[in-house]
């Protein structure tokens, strides 16, 4: 069928796998109307894609980008990134507040180590077993 003309493109597309998708992806845009670069003298949409390759009237580097576009499902968006929501005062920290006249708009965070939230799960009891289930 396309012996000569898969070996023509090797030349262009050096990995075999590689000339396979291109030339499949530009066999399917052809099946759905884009237009022919080149005569289709009564051959098969493969056929045309890979004539196409070897005589360089598409390139296989756009062609290459064009397949990966086509494939990709998701687009990566930049999300913005969750903003710290501020720590309520308990009644024993809104007294020292007010009574160091300090702003109470000001923001505070908690600030916890790794060792303190270790002893505090190491502090909690895992809940009673029930056979109910």
């Amino acid at each position: 069928m396309a012996r000569v003309t898969v070996e023509d493109c090797i030349d262009k597309v050096e990995n075999r796998f590689e000339l396979v998708l291109i030339a499949a992806h530009r066999a399917r845009m052809i099946s759905s109307g884009s237009p022919l670069t080149i005569d289709r003298d009564n051959d098969k949409n493969p056929v045309v894609a890979l004539r196409e390759i070897a005589e360089e009237t598409v390139s296989p580097e756009d062609m290459k980008e064009d397949l990966i576009h086509s494939l990709q499902k998701f687009v990566e968006v930049d999300e913005p990134e969750a903003e710290a929501v501020p720590v309520v005062p308990s009644a024993g920290q809104q007294q020292v507040t007010q009574v160091n006249n300090v702003d109470d708009n000001a923001v505070e965070f908690d600030r916890m180590s790794e060792e303190d939230l270790l002893r505090g799960l190491e502090g909690l009891v895992p809940p009673e077993r029930t056979d109910d289930v």
